[in-house]
């Protein structure tokens, strides 16, 4: 048997820019994948804090160090700037797996700077 569990999530981002001018997905900062291990083109679930909107997209690679969330083409009509979300991936284990599950939690700021990276939920 195998069952769909957390992978991975960046909680509690903000929106740095949403630019509807664009070709999909979401911008990533280098830095906050390599924390969360998240991957250039991985399906996410963009959970926004602000208005309770669920949505999926994938990643695209957002410039190290600058901590940029962006939501590109039709995403950004669901967030604004300075909106909080939860990027959340999701991962297919089976029961030899889930023996060592630990899912990766990036805590960052307001400015999206990480805070802390948790192996548990």
């Amino acid at each position: 048997m195998t069952i769909e569990m957390l992978y991975s999530k960046i909680h509690r981002a903000t929106v740095t820019d949403a630019n509807l001018n664009y070709v999909g997905s979401i911008t990533v900062d280098e830095e906050l994948l390599e924390a969360s291990m998240l991957r250039v083109g991985q399906k996410v679930e963009i959970l926004n804090i602000n208005n309770g909107e669920r949505f999926s997209t994938y990643i695209i690679l957002g410039e190290r160090g600058k901590r940029d969330i962006c939501l590109n083409g039709a995403a950004a009509r669901k967030v604004h700037k300075g909106d909080k979300i939860i990027i959340v991936a999701y991962a297919t284990y089976d029961e030899k797996e889930l023996q060592n599950y630990k899912p990766r939690v990036v805590l960052v700021n307001d400015n999206n700077d990480i805070e802390e990276i948790l192996e548990s939920i």
